[in-house]
Formats: structure tokens, C-alpha cells, sequence
């Protein structure tokens, strides 16, 4: 895990101390010292209860037009479905490809997102400017397939033309607190990248509580994520007002311990222009209108870009 300090031996396991007794303090290691620098999530109440506060103050007010036009610039158009083929790929992107210069006032989509088989098709049939490609990569969306096939799948897709990685955390690893191999894996993933961006899903619905999300996403940071994503859309509870919260406080503090800015990516069940507003106002406001751009905040999403043109009227 990059700028973390590690414990004295510069790994986690134990040594035999018997013969000093001066060395007798409670083990720790570099994840749980990493936890220790950053804030408590606070109880499942409190942060229903900030996030309300703040929606109630700010929401509204963000709902206008030329937030409406830049959070169209900011989605990743979305398709996973098990019956894609490079017929219907090559459709969407050639929606993507006539959306262009329509409206000079509203930007194009950030991405388009799909899977890896789908990365070279993207590549191909895509004509718009300034329209990154994106591909699930890595066991998606369970991530229960061996290192080395996640490291070679996310390579290829690189290979085919994918600009930006999304993957998920094993969640097995997290659960059982295994996080050295966890963040392992995450960083492999994160070499075989190169110069693609790499979004990391830690899918919040399945890991329920504000406390995980919180040592989640810590996690994710230190071992390379350019973003942190919350949901796959699949099988889980998708992105919530909460999970975006916690992530958020999380990104915040990372960047003052490290300087580095770490992106966020809204994901799953977002459909409406009011949930996007929600989310841009909760970034907005825990982290200012640099990370309201498209190179720090995205949402994934399929049908949100419709009603987002249907609002602001074609």
C-alpha cells in the first residue's frame, strides 16, 4: 500500500519477543494504523442525519439548468447486461456519436462503460471527442476469480483500448479482515493498468455499514484507486446518499494526509435527475467544485442520461 508506514519489521507478522519484555505492546499493523488516522464514519443515525442536513440546505438550490448540462458531462453511459453483443455496443456508442455538438451548451458523456469483449468495438465504432472508454474488469462483479486472471483481463482490456478500469474489492478478503492480500491484489490490478485510471468498486450495499464503507475506502486509496466507486449495480444495493457521505469524508482526508486527489463514481440504481443533483450536491459541498469535475466525480449510469435531456428539453 503506497505512504502508508509500515510497523517496525515492515510487515504483519509477529515476532518472538519472550526475551525482551521492554518490547511488550499490543501488535498492530500498517492497515489498522492507517484506519487510526482518519475519523470514525459515526453511527448509521448520525450520518443519515449530516446528509439530510445538507441535502435540505443545498439541494435545491443546485437544481438549475447548468448543473443539469455539467452532470451530463459527467456520466459513464452504462452497459453490463449478459445479452450485450457488438451489435447493440456498436448502437449505443453511435448515440454517443450523433449526441455530438447537438447542444454546444451540454457536454458530451465522460465514458462509455462496458465489458472487456467490448472494449475494442468501443474503440472502433467511436467518433466522439473527448469520450473516454471503460471496461469492468476482474471477476466483475464478484470478484471471486484468481489474481492472475484479473491482472490479465484488466492488461487486455488496456491492450483493446480501455482508458479507465473499473474493479471490485474481494469482498471475502474484506470481510475476513485479510487486508494485506486485498490490497495486494488492488495494487497488481492497478500495474497492469499503466496509464488507465482505476476505479475501484467497493460495492456499499453489500458491505452495509458506514464503519466498513469507511475502512473500504481507506483501503482502496492507499493501494493506488484514482476513484472510488460504490456499487456494482448488481445484485446489491446500489449507490446511496450515505455511502456516498462516508466516501467522501474519506477522499477529504486522504488528500490532506497525502495530497493526492482521489476521484468519486456514484453507481447503481441512479436514474433520475434528482439523484444526480443529490450526489453532485453531497461532492460539492464535502469537497468543493474541484471535485465536481468530470476528471474527479462520475456517475454511472444507463437511463439517467435520457431524463437529464428530457429535462433540459433536445
Amino acid at each position: 500500500m503506497e505512504h502508508l508506514h509500515d510497523c517496525n519489521c515492515g510487515c504483519e507478522h509477529e515476532h518472538d519477543h519472550d526475551h525482551d519484555e521492554t518490547l511488550d505492546y499490543p501488535k498492530t499493523d500498517k492497515y489498522h494504523e492507517s484506519f487510526g488516522k482518519f475519523e470514525p464514519a459515526g453511527s448509521e443515525e448520525e450520518v443519515t442525519k449530516n446528509v439530510t442536513a445538507l441535502l435540505d440546505k443545498y439541494a435545491r438550490k443546485n437544481f438549475t439548468p447548468d448543473v443539469l448540462k455539467h452532470l451530463h458531462g459527467c456520466i459513464d453511459l452504462t452497459s453490463l447486461t449478459s445479452v450485450d453483443s457488438k451489435e447493440s455496443i456498436w448502437k449505443m456508442v453511435e448515440s454517443v456519436n450523433d449526441y455530438e455538438g447537438t447542444r454546444p451548451d451540454v457536454p458530451n458523456v465522460a465514458a462509455i462503460c462496458v465489458y472487456p469483449l467490448f472494449a475494442e468495438t468501443v474503440k472502433q465504432a467511436l467518433r466522439a471527442d473527448d469520450v473516454r472508454i471503460a471496461t469492468v474488469c476482474g471477476g466483475f462483479p464478484s470478484s471471486q476469480t484468481f489474481t492472475e486472471i484479473k491482472i490479465a483481463e484488466t492488461a487486455m482490456a488496456v491492450m483493446q483500448g480501455a482508458e479507465e478500469i473499473d474493479t471490485v474489492i474481494n469482498l471475502g478478503y474484506f470481510l475476513e479482515e485479510n487486508y494485506e492480500e486485498l490490497c495486494d491484489e488492488l495494487e497488481e490490478i492497478k500495474s497492469s493498468c499503466r496509464e488507465a485510471k482505476l476505479k475501484v468498486i467497493l460495492e456499499t450495499g453489500a458491505l452495509a455499514t458506514a464503519e466498513n464503507i469507511r475502512k473500504a475506502a481507506i483501503l482502496a486509496a492507499y493501494s493506488g484507486a484514482d476513484f472510488i466507486k460504490t456499487s456494482t449495480g448488481k445484485g446489491y444495493p446500489g449507490a446511496t446518499p450515505e455511502a456516498a457521505y462516508v466516501i467522501c469524508r474519506v477522499i477529504k482526508q486522504y488528500f490532506e494526509l497525502t495530497g493526492r486527489k482521489v476521484g468519486i463514481k456514484l453507481s447503481g440504481g441512479i436514474r433520475t435527475a434528482e439523484d444526480a443533483v443529490n450526489y453532485y450536491t453531497i461532492v460539492k459541498e464535502m469537497l468543493g467544485s474541484e471535485w465536481t469535475g468530470k476528471e474527479l466525480f462520475r456517475i454511472g449510469a444507463s437511463s439517467l442520461v435520457n431524463d437529464i435531456e428530457r429535462r433540459l428539453g433536445k
